[in-house]
């Protein structure tokens, strides 16, 4: 099978199922929006020391977790697939990881800058572009009228804060110092 397919040349792509659409449908757009996230988190993960297992680990889920929301955003309302659904015990797995990493970290007294490692920074900006996706599947559900499960648009909620959670457990972990807003004051 060739990479290219040609398929795409007209600016329309096809949906799961068989539909085609432009390509820039608000579903295409949250679909693409998710992969870049998961690039993302690629980098993320190639700045990581790979002694740092759990957070490996945890990582790789997402990434695949990501892969399903992804296909579920990419199959036209209808169609009958086997493909896996993100539920409820993922949100709640990621719910029980962000307080097991909080207990670790200060709590926060500040709003804090995105920035730290490589790593840190990485998943800031992961964090940035799930928030955009999130966003996409609210404006796909409520704006086009189109069936976007609620457990997706809280998957992703949930997923930001996460990352914004994974973010400074990184940066404690790898000691890190983060970096504090301070508001300018007027003159």
């Amino acid at each position: 099978m060739k990479i290219y397919t040609k398929s795409g040349d007209t600016g329309e792509t096809s949906l799961w199922g068989g539909s085609r659409v432009k390509k820039s449908h608000p579903r295409v757009s949250a679909y693409g929006t998710l992969d870049e996230a998961n690039s993302v988190l690629g980098l993320a993960l190639s700045f990581l020391p790979v002694s740092e297992k759990t957070i490996l680990a945890r990582l790789n889920r997402i990434q695949n977790e990501l892969f399903v929301v992804g296909s579920e955003l990419a199959t036209q309302a209808g169609t009958k697939t086997t493909i896996v659904l993100i539920e409820e015990d993922a949100i709640v797995q990621m719910e029980k990881e962000i307080d097991e990493m909080e207990l670790t970290l200060e709590p926060l007294k500040n709003f804090i800058l995105p920035s730290g490692s490589s790593t840190g920074s990485a998943l800031h900006l992961a964090r940035t572009v799930i928030r955009r996706a999130e966003r996409e599947c609210v404006d796909l559900k409520f704006s086009t009228g189109e069936d976007v499960r609620p457990e997706v648009i809280r998957y992703l909620n949930r997923l930001s804060d996460y990352l914004f959670v994974m973010a400074r457990n990184v940066n404690h972990v790898l000691k890190q110092t983060e970096t504090k807003w301070i508001p300018l004051k007027k003159s």
